[in-house]
């Protein structure tokens, strides 16, 4: 291959994004300077939080701009290294891949990937990521205690599914939110209690206090929305709220969030409400992994993905995810 397909931004979306918001551009092979590497991509990950970065609203991280190639988490062989900490042939993940077959990623931001232990593209799911999100989200935010009723949204997700078996594994009572029976199903097989179908449900309110009869002491937020407002209806006295996304206003993003106000709520049941970012974990990750990989081992945690094929896949599946039309982790195979 002599040239480099990349996908660049073309328009920010007014509503759900649509792939007329980017543009496949035929691109040469970058080449590495000092300090950095040239690398061949195997896989890339999509991710909820990466619909703020298409957006030229204010965002907890930097956005791309109009002409920018797309970038995120990745993981590749290193054809040519211009740094002594790494050689050609490695296997390496980092969040500066672009989407593209070939990129060029500081050696900085680049993390060996050791291909013993499991499949290599569990460091962009239970691995990474979303593994070390749900940990922390549940065990360091939520903080259940034993018995205590957790109900967690898109809890078939790439996140959620991680979560709700932490939930299980540590002796809470996991219930799920997820946008089909089939995904239900899977939530079952995976430890949670019991689950609510969001999209086919008539009384959302309804449907998640009779999922959760004691109520509702933990709450890991991965979706915003309607699901939010019946949780917050079922929540207990100092109940705990987690905000990890808001993949349900991914077609609103830059409007505001008009739904029910709680505050009347939240004063009456003393309800902690607060948003989680994982970067601010960033000095526990190392026992967090240990803890997840042991999980693994052990035959504890189970994963799904969703895998696309090839580079003109990315942004289908980045659109699709955030629709809610993936089943597991989403991530692309080139």
């Amino acid at each position: 291959m002599v040239t480099n397909p990349s996908w660049i931004l073309r328009s920010y979306p007014a509503a759900m994004p649509t792939l007329k918001n980017w543009e496949l551009e035929d691109r040469a092979i970058p080449e590495a300077a000092g300090g950095e590497l040239l690398v061949k991509t195997l896989w890339l990950s999509v991710d909820p939080y990466m619909r703020g970065r298409i957006s030229p609203a204010k965002n907890y991280a930097a956005g791309f701009k109009l002409g920018d190639l797309m970038r995120g988490g990745g993981i590749g062989e290193v054809i040519i290294s211009e740094s002594p900490d790494f050689r050609s042939g490695d296997i390496v993940m980092s969040d500066h891949f672009g989407w593209q077959p070939f990129s060029v990623i500081p050696a900085a931001a680049a993390k060996p990937v050791n291909t013993a232990d499991a499949p290599i593209q569990s460091v962009l799911s239970y691995l990474g990521m979303p593994g070390l999100t749900a940990y922390f989200a549940l065990l360091k935010t939520g903080r259940p205690k034993t018995g205590e009723t957790v109900l967690i949204s898109a809890a078939s997700g790439a996140v959620g599914q991680i979560a709700g078996q932490i939930a299980r594994i540590e002796g809470f009572d996991p219930v799920a939110v997820a946008g089909s029976d089939e995904k239900l199903e899977w939530c079952r097989e995976l430890g949670y209690r019991a689950g609510v179908n969001h999209r086919t449900s008539t009384d959302l309110v309804a449907d998640v206090a009779a999922t959760c009869p004691t109520g509702v002491d933990v709450f890991i937020d991965n979706t915003a929305g309607p699901i939010h407002d019946a949780a917050m209806l079922s929540l207990n006295t100092f109940g705990r709220v987690v905000v990890v996304g808001t993949i349900a206003l991914a077609d609103r993003f830059d409007q505001p969030d008009i739904g029910l106000r709680h505050l009347r709520r939240t004063l009456i049941t003393r309800a902690r409400i607060e948003g989680f970012l994982l970067d601010d974990h960033e000095a526990e990750n190392e026992t967090a992994l240990a803890d997840l990989l042991s999980w693994y081992k052990q035959g504890l945690l189970q994963t799904r993905e969703d895998v696309a094929e090839g580079i003109e896949t990315v942004p289908h599946a980045f659109v699709r995810m955030l629709k809610g039309e993936n089943f597991g982790k989403q991530l692309v195979r080139l």
